[in-house]
């Protein structure tokens, strides 16, 4: 008995509203996380969330200790054999979500649900690691709806109400801390890098790589994502222009081409008229700018390559940002050294015979004019029976031999990777440029958007006194595709007779994307360059840590001081509870039941019943309703509140029993 003052007081039980909210809560954690999640590690931890919920209410009780312990066992184990280790964005995240649905299984008590509502606030804003656009922003901020909601329904005697009725005060709690938000946005210093530096599976595919064989662009060539985003200084130069140079690719080993980044100094270049442009480039995982060609300069953190490609120093694994200078018309290394000839015309031996047969017959024919040479192959394409699709046939060890003899159909790494192997074989300097070409312009925007599916591979032949020359034989085949874009070239040209549903959506997708490209510039975009510079409209150059602090500080204490001046503000001036109850005194020690110094509501309540028996009941009913709105809630619901004044003024006590 001497020990009873010790004893640990048992948690109070965690009521099945808030379990229900706390389970809804990581359900939509669950449900954020699950694009970048394998299919059955998600299907395996809804099951388990469900179950759960359902044994809950079927049961009640925590799960037994012998359960959750495999269960652990069992999730790092799967996030090990999944991804090879428990680090790392896209495994950390995994097992974060895993976590938080098996701390249902331990969940009875406030405290517990509580902690799970902090934890899933946090697994939730992980999300952001994978996707930072509006409309995932948007879902991971409604996702603290039912966080915030659950945390309300722990608040001691909450009053009953629907389940959609619970997430109300909750999206009033967000929409008020929306300001606040946005001044910690603006204010707060924001690293030069960003914190979480691992690169993101989920987005580190452009399709565009270092090599390329014919067909390896089918699957690009359907993805209408976007790639980039470009913003030119003036008007933008036409669709047959809009040449983004990517890739240069020498090395062929009959079937595949491939980059190799040879050291030296770029290709000297003579150009004229210049264009200036912006690029917002979508996450790719590796380290290649497209620049519309040809470009003049690399900009900051990048290098131009011998050929001209644009080179970041490290992967671009967020979205990026970068200017850019380049002329439409140049005549590039006009003087070709023996190394650069010798790999220009290098071809495998054994590959391809009737090919390599038909490019010396040209040469034979025509003699020392390469230029007709080319023009010779581009008229092969054009009246020789190709034609262009995205499901050509396959092709054998002889690719380019199949491809122009045989099944005469494909796109444009066919096209360029065969008249590329024509003109090697003809004794022209050749090599395959892989990129994009077209983009859809955004009107309203006045931006152009790339996206995968204008991925492209021309060719660049070199001529005696003009230099290397951008090829495109795929237009020799399908001009629309250069003068139109690839998505009328997909569509059949565009015509009417050839349109689709999936154009309709195409094009509102188009139209929509001047959302995420301002999204992309005004929040993405907004990193500690463009914040030093905040200041320079009011003559201020470069706003320091200290002075963002300074701001932060000021714009705190002046949103603090709106909150509290709204607070008095909405106070009513009186008390309504403490007037209907001060009326209930009157009335009462009219009857003969003053309420002494310092008695409380509950013990004088309990007097007046046994000195009016009568109306015990009466009186009961006004003292649990007036214990409630003084106790239980931090600002009364207004139907409670007039119930008990209704009830105040309706009372009129008998007289009183000696």
């Amino acid at each position: 008995m001497r020990f009873s003052l010790f004893k640990r007081k048992p948690p109070e039980p965690l009521g099945g509203r808030a379990f229900d909210l706390l389970c809804l809560t990581v359900a939509v954690v669950l449900g954020v996380h699950a694009p970048h999640m394998p299919a059955w590690l998600s299907a395996a931890l809804a099951a388990t969330l469900i179950l759960r919920w359902w044994q809950r209410r079927r049961y009640g009780g925590r799960a037994p200790l012998a359960l959750k312990l495999p269960l652990v066992a069992l999730l790092s184990a799967a996030v090990i054999f999944h991804y090879g280790t428990l680090f790392g964005r896209e495994p950390g995240a995994a097992l974060a979500v895993g976590l938080l649905v098996l701390k249902l299984l331990e969940t009875e008590s406030p405290r517990d649900a509580r902690v799970g509502a902090a934890f899933a606030c946090f697994a939730l804003m992980t999300a952001l690691l994978f996707d930072q656009g509006m409309v995932a922003t948007v879902l991971v901020a409604l996702g603290l709806l039912p966080a915030l909601a659950t945390l309300r329904a722990l608040e001691p005697a909450p009053a009953a109400t629907s389940l959609p009725r619970e997430l109300l005060p909750a999206l009033k709690l967000l929409a008020i801390s929306l300001p606040l938000a946005l001044l910690a946005f603006v204010l707060v210093p924001r690293l030069s890098s960003p914190l979480w530096g691992a690169p993101n599976a989920a987005q580190s595919k452009t399709g565009l790589s270092e090599d390329m064989s014919p067909g390896d662009f089918s699957e690009l060539l359907t993805d209408d994502r976007a790639a980039m985003r470009v913003d030119f200084q003036g008007a933008p130069p036409p669709t047959a222009l809009r040449y983004f140079r990517a890739y240069v690719m020498w090395d062929y080993d009959g079937r595949r081409w491939s980059h190799s980044n040879e050291p030296g100094d770029p290709a000297g270049v003579e150009h004229g008229p210049v264009i200036n442009y912006t690029v917002s480039l979508e996450a790719s995982g590796q380290r290649v700018l497209p620049a519309l060609d040809m470009p003049l300069e690399a900009p900051a953190q990048a290098q131009l390559t011998r050929d001209r490609e644009v080179m970041a120093l490290r992967p671009v694994n967020d979205t990026l940002v970068y200017t850019m200078r380049s002329s439409p018309g140049y005549h590039l290394a006009t003087q070709l050294d023996g190394a650069d000839r010798r790999r220009g015309l290098q071809l495998p031996a054994g590959f391809n015979p009737r090919a390599i047969a038909l490019a010396e017959r040209w040469r034979a024919q025509y003699g020392r004019d390469d230029a007709a040479i080319v023009q010779a192959a581009l008229r092969l394409f054009h009246d020789g029976g190709f034609s262009y699709t995205l499901a050509p046939a396959p092709l054998g060890r002889d690719a380019v031999d199949d491809f122009l003899f045989s099944t005469h159909e494909g796109f444009c790494e066919h096209y360029a990777s065969a008249f590329t192997v024509l003109m090697r074989a003809a004794g022209i300097p050749a090599r395959v440029v892989t990129g994009y070409q077209g983009g859809y312009w955004n009107t309203m925007g006045s931006y152009l958007l790339v996206r995968q599916s204008d991925a492209h591979a021309w060719s660049e032949v070199w001529l005696p006194g003009r230099g290397w020359v951008r090829t495109d034989p795929t237009a020799a085949v399908r001009p629309e595709r250069v003068s139109l874009g690839a998505a009328a070239t997909a569509a059949g040209a565009g015509t009417l007779a050839n349109w689709s549903p999936n154009q309709w959506w195409l094009g509102l997708r188009n139209q929509w994307d001047i959302v995420n490209h301002w999204w992309n510039q005004g929040v993405i975009g907004f990193d500690s360059l463009r914040q030093h510079g905040l200041l320079t409209p009011f003559g201020m150059q470069d706003t320091d840590a200290g002075t963002l602090g300074l701001l932060l500080a000021i714009g705190g204490s002046l949103f603090a001081t709106l909150g509290l001046a709204w607070a008095v503000w909405k106070r009513p001036s009186s008390d309504p509870a403490r007037a209907a109850m001060q009326l209930l005194e009157r009335r009462l020690a009219a009857a003969g039941v003053a309420r002494r110094h310092s008695e409380g509501p509950q013990h004088y309540f309990s007097r007046a019943a046994r000195a009016l028996p009568t109306q015990r009941a009466e009186l009961d009913r006004l003292m649990r309703t007036y214990l409630e709105l003084r106790y239980a809630y931090e600002e009364p619901p207004a139907a409670l509140l007039k119930n008990f004044r209704q009830a105040a003024r309706h009372f009129r006590p008998r007289r009183m029993v000696k």
